[in-house]
């Protein structure tokens, strides 16, 4: 019998789609990767007898990067990044994904993707086929062996309909991918590291670890920088209004509006103040009404969502588009990533207002519709995607919770909206003369709530009726003012307004726009303020402003519109793929290099704004070199500097650092530091010299003493190595002598922390090896304090080993930890603490009986 194996982009709607396909009847394994599950069945394609085998990925397989050697900050010029060579990773190496899918599709005969259908799942349909590619009986990229299945909604309906139609994978949309993903790899890149090295090591307060560029993040930050300058610069200017109250026959009072609006010359606004004054009656001269619609909305995309989320639930645009993926894959909606506002002639709008209509929310409108007859949805935009956001499924409060439910409610709504009728009300506006001078009221009468009764927060308000002028009537003007007013700048941007700018200008896609506007508030150049809008910090406005006096199309939206349009000819088959990325790259780096000789210019704005690094820090620890204290900079990133010989030498981040004992690195004389994450995570002593120019080949930048293969050093691993770590493969387990009293072993790889001989007064690694391979850990207690056998003051065993020790034990994971930028070294040199060491092999057995007995 013939396999086909068939992949979707999450696991949950690989679930959910076997179930569908197989009538319920699958039979599901987990895959070797423990995070993919397989589920198969039998069935019919094509004409013959099948084994179905559906899986699935977790989002790319693949990823792009420069090859090794072009990632050291240190050594590369950031200008060879724009034409250096890439390569394509493992997007989450410890999924192995490519080797999972490649055992996956031993043994089968065709490949059915049903990845999202759009570019993003275009292009991950060729990453699955590569990787897939020699595993299978035939060729990938033959015709009759990989099919694409197209569908916009996890329902019955919809997976069966797309499984009678399979179509082909689309390579040019594929391809447009990969070109996005090359320039904004190129191009952020070069500009991130030459910007960050530049102004990191002159600024103290710059609160800042990267300071980014993006060709789509940096002209979304410049939206909001506009605003920004606009306030800023706006002057407030006095205007008069002259305000008319009447008293009606029935004895209303109603306030009149002036035609003319305002005045900014005061003299002349009571010039006509003290003309109307003359008079005590207002005549009216014009009375008019008609019968106005409120439209109802078109069919719900994607801006849309993300505009209402911000605006009407106060969501990000990033977390309410997880959310509606999430409801996508529960099949809950339809595929929330489309930019089309217009229903497709077959859309069954009836089936999906009918699964409405038992909702204790809005059933009794839907109902209404029902019985009424649906109106025909006002004719929106067809882009050729997917159809509007509808719901598929009734769920109740119950179903959802918090923000999910809200989200949920808004789409539900807007569905029923689109199908109801017009808000319809009756406008009066009477037109009145005082003296010479005209003014005006309005009032409105509700005839029909229409889509309003659904969408209840775009509502009219009470009924605000007029009473019943006639022309030539006369009421009494009851008080006549003048009103001075101010002019007022604009707010600051909401994300909503923001997102409608990114729209207009072309930046980004309905997939990327929440993540442009998500990384401007992860790098600090924004704050999200009250309303949800979006305040530039001063590193935001700096940077702007910088390019602006540099480059303004660096910022400006023109750049990326053109890029994104040369895209979309990809995606179309219109443009050559290598010829696009060429021409784009060039132009890139020459703006590059023009930026890196006129950097001057940004510099002085950043002069203004923050401070040199001498004057943003407190001393610390010694120089090896002169001898003399140098700077602690506690702003991100964490930095010395020795202003002495004008060095500055990066720290570990996020966790606290200070002296170690005042003890000195035996090799080049700088005082010890000690880095904790607390008592509950990893900590380590380190040299700062040797953190950033690692002494010796097996160590890495950015290691402490715990990976320091020094051979007499008492601060480093030979001293202090413990054992190989019992779960990561190249760790090992170092005594941190700068925890005490609070002693314990931490892996110089992972995150795995051994709490021992709380309170002891010392505790060293022994010379002598246990049979496991372990080195032997000497403990001393005072009398007082001792929690050893017999209130013996000093002990020395095996920490895993020793019956007596083994009560003052405790292994856990680091609450909060840093991974180390490189690997750990392997104890080469030491006394058997490590794979490989000099000690006795550990029997296979004995470290299975360690495992256990931490678990």
């Amino acid at each position: 019998m013939k396999v086909a194996l068939m992949v979707a982009e999450k696991p949950s709607l690989a679930a959910s789609l076997a179930n569908i396909l197989s009538n319920n009847k699958c039979h599901t394994r987990k895959g070797f990767n423990q995070s993919c599950s397989i589920h198969e069945w039998s069935g019919t394609f094509r004409g013959e007898s099948v084994q179905f085998r559906m899986t699935s990925v977790c989002g790319h397989v693949m990823s792009l990067d420069f090859i090794g050697k072009y990632n050291n900050w240190d050594r590369v010029d950031p200008v060879e990044l724009f034409s250096c060579p890439t390569e394509k990773k493992e997007a989450t190496p410890k999924l192995k994904m490519p080797a999972f899918l490649a055992q996956e599709a031993k043994g089968c005969d065709y490949l059915i993707l049903w990845l999202d259908c759009d570019k993003e799942g275009e292009n991950i349909c060729f990453e699955v086929m590569n990787a897939v590619q020699g595993s299978m009986r035939r060729d990938v990229y033959n015709l009759d062996t990989v099919y694409r299945a197209k569908f916009s909604a996890i329902t019955e309906k919809d997976i069966k309909a797309a499984m009678a139609n399979l179509v082909k994978p689309n390579e040019n949309e594929a391809k447009s991918v990969d070109a996005r993903q090359e320039l904004d790899l190129r191009i952020g890149c070069a500009f991130t590291r030459f910007q960050t090295r530049f102004f990191q090591g002159k600024y103290g307060d710059l609160d800042a670890s990267l300071i980014s560029y993006g060709p789509c993040q940096t002209p979304t930050l410049g939206f909001c920088v506009q605003r920004h300058d606009e306030i800023q610069t706006f002057t407030p200017e006095a205007y008069w209004i002259i305000q008319a109250i009447i008293r009606t026959n029935d004895g209303r009072d109603i306030t009149l509006d002036w035609e003319r609006v305002r005045s900014f010359d005061k003299e002349v606004a009571v010039m006509f103040l003290q003309l109307i004054k003359e008079h005590k009656k207002a005549i009216v001269v014009n009375v008019v009404t008609k019968e106005k619609a409120k439209s109802r909305p078109i069919a719900l995309n994607t801006v849309e969502l993300m505009r209402v989320a911000s605006s009407g639930l106060g969501l990000s645009p990033h977390h309410a588009m997880q959310i509606a993926e999430r409801l996508y894959t529960q099949g809950y909606i339809s595929y929330p990533r489309t930019e089309t506002t217009q229903y497709p002639e077959n859309f069954d709008l009836l089936g999906t207002l009918k699964m409405q209509q038992n909702s204790p929310e809005w059933g009794t409108e839907v109902r209404e519709i029902l019985a009424n007859g649906m109106n025909k949805p006002k004719k929106g935009q067809d882009v050729g995607d997917h159809p509007p956001i509808t719901p598929m499924r009734l769920a109740s409060r119950d179903d959802l919770d918090g923000d999910t439910w809200r989200l949920y409610d808004y789409i539900c709504r807007h569905f029923i909206a689109t199908l109801s009728r017009d808000c319809k009300y009756l406008s009066t506006t009477a037109t009145f003369f005082i003296g010479d001078e005209k003014f005006s009221c309005n009032g409105h009468t509700l005839l029909d709530p229409g889509y309003t009764g659904v969408m209840h927060w775009q509502a009219l308000s009470k009924n605000e009726s007029l009473p019943p002028f006639e022309d030539g009537e006369q009421v009494t003007v009851q008080e006549v003012k003048l009103v001075e007013c101010h002019t007022s700048p604009p707010d600051y941007l909401t994300e909503s307004e923001l997102i409608t700018l990114m729209e207009k200008h072309g930046i980004g896609t309905d997939a990327s726009i929440p993540v442009h506007i998500h990384n401007i508030c992860l790098r600090n150049y924004v704050t999200v303020g009250s309303g949800r809008r979006l305040i530039p910090n001063s590193l935001g406005i700096v940077l702007v402003h910088g390019y602006q006096k540099i480059d303004p199309q660096l910022v400006l939206p023109t750049m990326r519109s053109a890029v994104e349009e040369q895209l979309n000819l990809i995606a179309h088959g219109k443009a050559d793929y290598v010829a696009v990325l060429q021409h784009t790259v060039e132009i890139f780096k020459l703006k590059f290099l023009y930026f890196v000789k006129n950097i001057e210019g940004m510099d002085q704005l950043f002069e203004a704004s923050f401070s040199p690094l001498a004057t943003a820090s407190k001393l610390l620890s010694r120089c090896g070199m002169c001898r003399r204290y140098m700077k602690f900079i506690q702003m991100k990133p964490m930095r010395l500097l020795c202003s002495h010989c004008d060095e500055t030498y990066n720290l570990p981040q996020n966790g606290n650092i200070r002296p170690y004992k005042e003890l000195k690195c035996p090799l080049d004389e700088f005082e010890l530091l000690s880095w904790s994450m607390g008592t509950k995570g990893k900590s380590y002593p380190f040299c700062p010299y040797c953190y950033n120019h690692p002494p010796f080949r097996d160590m890495r930048k950015g290691q402490g003493c715990n990976s320091c293969t020094h051979p007499t050093c008492p601060h480093g691993l030979n001293s202090n190595g413990v054992c190989a770590c019992i779960e990561c493969e190249n760790g090992v387990l170092t005594l941190d002598p700068s925890s005490a009293p609070k002693w314990k072993l931490t892996c110089n790889r992972c995150d795995v922390i051994i709490h021992l001989f709380e309170d002891a007064q010392k505790v060293t690694v022994d010379e002598a090896t246990c049979d496991c391979g372990s080195q032997m850990i000497n403990v001393e207690y005072k009398q007082e304090k001792s929690k050893l056998p017999g209130e013996a003051t000093d002990m020395t065993g095996c920490v895993f080993c020793s019956v007596e020790l083994s009560p003052l034990i405790e292994k856990h994971r680091a609450v909060a930890t840093v991974r180390p930028r490189g690997g750990a070294s392997r104890g080469r040199g030491g006394r058997g603490r490590g794979r490989g060491g000099r000690g006795k092999p550990k029997p296979k057995d004995k470290m299975a009986q360690l495992a256990a007995y931490f678990v």
